[in-house]
């Protein structure tokens, strides 16, 4: 359970790790960034705000996988943990578990 928890319309989320083939750990150097990422938290909105961002917050389930726009977000380094902050429209849609 995570004690960081975002703000306004954002989502919390979580690089899926990615293995060569062969099952080798890749670097991050040798590597480029993953789209597809799992909701660790959301935050939660006011649902008298009128934004879209409520339903789609409303959608987004702890463990849920998800797309990401390239280039969004922000990284962050939590209890050794790498972790996105992204905004709700950044999130392209919600993959099949």
């Amino acid at each position: 359970m995570f004690k960081l928890k975002p703000l306004g319309s954002r989502v919390l989320l979580k690089r899926v790790s990615e293995k060569s083939k062969g099952g080798i750990l890749l670097p991050d150097s040798a590597k480029e960034r993953s789209s597809e990422l799992f909701v660790v938290c959301c935050s939660e909105v006011d649902s008298s705000s009128g934004d879209d961002c409520v339903s789609c917050i409303r959608e987004l389930k702890e463990g849920a996988r998800v797309l990401l726009a390239p280039y969004s977000g922000v990284e962050v380094n939590f209890g050794g943990e790498d972790l996105v902050i992204v905004s709700s429209k950044d999130i392209l849609g919600i993959l099949p578990s």
